[in-house]
């Protein structure tokens, strides 16, 4: 608790706290995990990425919510690309070395629990409220319980359930954009998109930019305004299809209001109010501004669909929601989608999508390190404006 605090009280005038001897995280040599049942099997890391979730954690911004959820002490990382090492005697269709991806939920079939919970019998499992119970510890999903280890290490452990090979035509450095693909590819189906629906997406980091692709890579044409901070992120948005790409700061609502022919009119207090709008606003940031940005930029009835991982938010005025009637909806994971007539893991979809894309998102991969160099990989996360990065991936593909 005293790591955890001076991280959440000091961390923003000094940051090298949050990779210092006073950090919650640091590295050491463990054991690595064992299978907990024979439908497990144990899985050599080749890639591992720094999710955004990672560093709320790191810093101690993160909400204290999934606390509850977390069984110490855990490994990070659950954005992971692998190669099966140990095959548990009830796992079928694998071969030592095979190359796979993990969904890293840890839901009722993967914790041994027959009787599934309301949510996974939906296929909602990302959802399921048997997380801190079963035949492994609580953990929300792989990298956050104790039992299975993560990718943030040479080995960690996954349910068979968990498995997704890789086509031999995909590289590792796709293959570890898999995970957040498929929860930007869960946000835009989630939103049932028109064809004549105007789109906002607010943030052009990792969850903003595979946000984009997802939708242009199911064949929608719709017009698509971005918000990006940094030039790389507002260069690359429109390699991938972004119609208008500008910068958040003073003028954003004139420059917004300008584009989509919205009126703005500024109350005594506060930010401007909005008439008209997009039709969907897709949050990808999950900041106190972009939350009461995107309520504020979306015209009466759309849909505002906040797909980042919060922090712990304030100060946003609501008054939007019901003015215009909005739909504001939480998209989390990943699950049982309906896609062209069918029922279809997220999962497997982003795996075809991104096969079709070929090395289109590759400039998303940037610095590459090793567990030893973690306390720049995860200032490299942290300051992505400063080195140009989106998303950081430690790599042991030559520590075996």
């Amino acid at each position: 608790m005293p790591r955890y605090l001076i991280a959440r009280l000091l961390g923003n005038r000094w940051n090298w706290l949050y990779t210092s001897w006073l950090s919650c995280a640091r590295l050491a040599d463990i054991e690595s995990p064992q299978l907990p049942s024979p439908d497990w099997v144990k899985i050599r890391t080749r890639l591992s990425g720094i999710c955004g979730s990672d560093l709320a954690t790191i810093t101690a911004k993160g909400s204290p919510y999934f606390s509850p959820f977390t069984s110490c002490p855990f490994v990070f990382g659950h954005e992971v690309a692998g190669e099966i090492a140990e095959i548990g005697p009830q796992v079928e269709g694998y071969d030592v070395g095979d190359r796979v991806v993990i969904e890293p939920v840890l839901p009722c079939e993967i914790r041994g629990i027959v009787q599934k919970c309301h949510q996974c019998q939906r296929g909602h499992y990302a959802g399921c409220e048997n997380i801190a119970r079963g035949e492994i510890s609580a953990g929300v999903q792989t990298g956050y319980c104790r039992d299975t280890g993560g990718g943030w290490s040479k080995y960690f452990v996954a349910h068979k359930n968990q498995l997704h090979r890789v086509p031999d035509d995909v590289p590792d450095e796709i293959a570890v954009l898999i995970e957040p693909f498929a929860c930007a590819l869960h946000g835009v189906l989630q939103a049932n998109l028109k064809d004549t629906d105007e789109i906002l997406i607010l943030g052009a980091g990792t969850i903003g930019l595979l946000t984009l692709a997802a939708i242009r890579h199911l064949g929608r044409t719709n017009r698509i305004y971005v918000v990006g901070k940094h030039q790389h992120q507002q260069k690359l948005a429109r390699e991938l299809g972004a119609d208008v790409v500008f910068a958040p700061g003073k003028a954003i609502y004139r420059d917004f209001c300008r584009l989509t022919q919205a009126e703005s009119y500024q109350p005594e207090l506060g930010k401007p109010v909005i008439l008209g709008g997009v039709d969907v606003a897709f949050d990808c940031v999950a900041s106190t501004d972009t939350i009461d940005d995107a309520l504020r930029m979306t015209r009466a009835g759309g849909q505002v669909m906040l797909v980042g991982m919060p922090a712990i938010p304030k100060n946003i005025d609501w008054t939007a929601l019901w003015h215009k009637a909005l739909n504001v909806r939480g998209v989390y994971a990943y699950g049982l989608e309906s896609y062209d007539g069918k029922r279809i893991r997220t999962f497997s979809l982003g795996i075809q999508l991104l096969q079709q894309m070929g090395s289109e998102l590759l400039p998303l991969v940037g610095g590459l390190f090793s567990l030893d160099n973690y306390q720049k990989a995860v200032q490299t996360a942290l300051h992505t404006g400063k080195f140009g990065s989106v998303k950081t991936v430690f790599d042991l593909r030559s520590s075996y």
